[in-house]
């Protein structure tokens, strides 16, 4: 069986971010999948390893480096060329995020290897790997491939459930240099609202709201259900122009794209341009007082009525249940 690299990345607390368990989900389709993490020196390697076990991983190479752990591309790259050496890959999968597209593109030009960007779904026609993408606004799905001995991959979709926890994974830590002069690394933080809502990119739930909240004040209507639900909180363009919101909550074609198994859409109306960057979801329910609402040509579920009154309503009965359950 063939191994199937995951570049990892690791949350402000040390943590696999959200994304991990959907990659490694989608490589256990493929063949082996081998967890690849770069860490400080003073980073908890087997805990993370540990950690990794329980989203699936059976193999875990974490490399120990002095490079930057809040740096963009980091250690990240050194680690997936010192697993390619150590693994018998096919294939390297990461999330289509800043961190994941900049390791991955710097990865290409060390391996000369081939890069499919913003990957839906992944299969395997006989050894040959076919990756899906949501093209034209979300209005085509195309298929691809490479002829290349080694598959890099950026993967746009999210949200599906981890594999089986692996109890004892195998925990491979190796020390590695990392060269930085020359290197353009750009320094970044995370923008994090709450610290226990889970990140948008990686939600399995995401609640969106738009212009129908009418002010910023209202939205906090959209933040109490997405935390009934332990859900991400995204938006419309037309709440993040309208300061509803900051923008990197927002869902779209000029925004983040999801693709998590429950997105609920709360007065918005369904703009192409954020149809593109959700319509891959699982399932979607809408709640619009315009029952012609173009969102409703794509929901699995719709409400016809007054936010303002359902909102409270659902969340309260989502707290209940919670409670219940909880006692």
């Amino acid at each position: 069986m063939t191994d199937i690299l995951i570049h990892v990345e690791i949350s402000p607390d040390g943590t696999p971010a959200s994304n991990t368990g959907h990659l490694l989900a989608l490589a256990r389709g493929l063949g082996r999948p081998v967890a690849v993490a770069a860490v400080g020196p003073d980073d908890g390697a087997v805990p993370l390893g540990q950690a990794l076990g329980a989203l699936g991983a059976q193999v875990c190479f974490i490399a120990q480096t002095e490079a930057a752990t809040n740096t963009i591309a980091g250690g990240g790259t050194e680690a997936l060329q010192a697993a390619l050496e150590r693994f018998d890959a096919s294939t390297v999968l990461c999330a289509s995020t800043p961190d994941g597209r900049e390791v991955l593109a710097r990865l290409a030009i060390r391996t000369d290897a081939r890069l499919l960007l913003e990957a839906q779904t992944l299969r395997l026609a006989g050894e040959q790997l076919i990756a899906s993408h949501s093209v034209f606004g979300g209005n085509y799905t195309t298929e691809s491939t490479l002829g290349s001995s080694l598959a890099l991959v950026t993967v746009a979709s999210s949200g599906t459930q981890p594999p089986a926890a692996i109890d004892a994974p195998e925990i491979i830590i190796e020390t590695l240099a990392v060269n930085e002069t020359g290197c353009s690394l750009q320094d970044f933080t995370q923008a994090q609202s709450r610290a226990e809502r889970p990140e948008l990119r990686g939600a399995q739930i995401v609640v969106s709201g738009g212009r129908g909240l009418a002010s910023q004040e209202n939205f906090s209507l959209i933040e109490d259900l997405a935390d009934s639900l332990k859900a991400g909180l995204g938006a419309s363009r037309a709440a993040v122009d309208a300061g509803y919101v900051e923008q990197s909550h927002q869902v779209g074609q000029t925004g983040v794209s999801v693709s998590p198994q429950l997105y609920l859409a709360v007065g918005i109306s369904g703009a192409i341009q954020h149809l593109a960057g959700m319509q891959t979801a699982k399932r979607i329910v809408a709640i619009n007082r315009d029952e012609n609402a173009p969102i409703f040509s794509i929901a699995d579920f719709g409400i016809v009525g007054d936010l303002f009154q359902i909102l409270p309503q659902l969340t309260e009965q989502i707290q209940a249940k919670r409670s219940v359950s909880a006692g």
